[in-house]
């Protein structure tokens, strides 16, 4: 995403924290974040060192983000650290991986103060306590571009069972977590490109864009249920159609079905643009996966054991691979402007 002209983050100017220099920032704001991870060795040493139990496989993977791409240089910092781990996490998940470590690095303009750093490393403490993880290492370094951040995640899975993006089969039924569609629209509130007048939903969409919930309740017990599996930051139809490039085949997704939340549906109304938004925006970070139809009580258990609903919006089928066809509750194809967002 991109964002407009703002100010420096939180209206900073250098303030006391400048004069801790990297050594007295990484002792004062990351050190707490570390010594529930043994392995973090208390941010003494040049790496971290841990193990992987013998009947688990270690999954790694790595986010970053860029003020004025990913995130407004205003926004809270609280919830620019939820997002940059959650991000990671939501990675994890679609995996079937269960949250074990992170690394982290921060790139930052001399004009970040102590206020903006404190409150960042606030919301890094929060969610590592939420989701069971800790902060192993990482690096800091000062930047004269936007904030730069980025975290490496670590997950367990067990030997052999990591959830992968090429394991669909025609005929398995696509299934999506939680709801679709918030962060997007809510990304459009923020621009000030759609006026939500009820300040509940305005909040609710705003909320999903700045705090994404990562499905990590749901992941690792979707191994062994699932055939493939990827978590939607592109859009809904681009990822769909990733996981359909890498298994072959292609897809129909039943636009009627996607779970949109209360907020959503009373932005949406019958505007097809605003439908084709929530389709196609992205940074939605639900699960997307596939499952064959004998799945479907095991599935349906899981849901109501954790509290996130899944539901089915398409099936998988033969042909040309990556090819995702979405269409109306009649049946009639939809005409799509983008299928997500692209970087390059």
């Amino acid at each position: 995403m991109s964002s407009p002209e703002s100010p420096d983050p939180g209206n900073s100017r250098p303030s006391p924290v400048d004069k801790l220099g990297e050594f007295g920032r990484i002792d004062r704001y990351f050190k707490p974040l570390a010594t529930g991870f043994p392995g973090a060795r208390g941010l003494a040493d040049d790496a971290a060192v841990f193990g992987v139990p013998p009947d688990q496989e270690l999954v790694v993977t790595t986010d970053a983000m860029v003020a004025g791409v990913h995130f407004f240089p205003d926004d809270a910092p609280g919830d620019i650290a939820a997002k940059l781990l959650r991000t990671n996490l939501s990675d994890l998940a679609a995996m079937g991986a269960v949250p074990y470590a992170y690394t982290l690095v921060t790139a930052l303009p001399r004009t970040v103060g102590e206020d903006w750093l404190a409150a960042f490393a606030a919301g890094l403490g929060e969610d590592q306590a939420r989701f069971g993880i800790g902060l192993a290492g990482g690096d800091s370094v000062s930047t004269s571009g936007p904030i730069t951040l980025s975290v490496t995640a670590f997950g367990l899975v067990p030997k052999g069972r990591a959830l992968p993006r090429w394991g669909g089969r025609p005929g398995d039924s696509v299934f999506v977590t939680g709801c679709v569609g918030d962060a997007a629209l809510g990304l459009q509130v923020a621009f000030g490109k759609i006026a939500v007048a009820d300040e509940a939903a305005r909040g609710r969409l705003l909320a999903r864009l700045r705090r994404p919930d990562p499905r990590t309740t749901v992941g690792p017990r979707l191994v062994g249920l699932a055939t493939a599996c990827l978590d939607v930051s592109d859009g809904l139809v681009a990822d769909l159609g990733h996981l359909c490039e890498e298994s072959g085949c292609a897809a129909v997704l039943d636009s009627a079905a996607v779970p949109l939340s209360i907020a959503a549906r009373a932005v949406v109304g019958s505007d097809p643009a605003r439908l084709a938004l929530a389709l196609t925006g992205g940074d939605d970070y639900e699960l997307l996966f596939t499952a064959p139809d004998e799945a479907r009580p095991a599935l349906a258990a899981l849901a109501a054991g954790t509290g996130v609903p899944i539901t089915a919006i398409g099936r998988l089928e033969e042909g040309s691979a990556g090819d995702v066809r979405v269409v109306g509750a009649d049946g009639t194809p939809l005409a799509l402007p983008a299928r997500g967002w692209e970087h390059f």
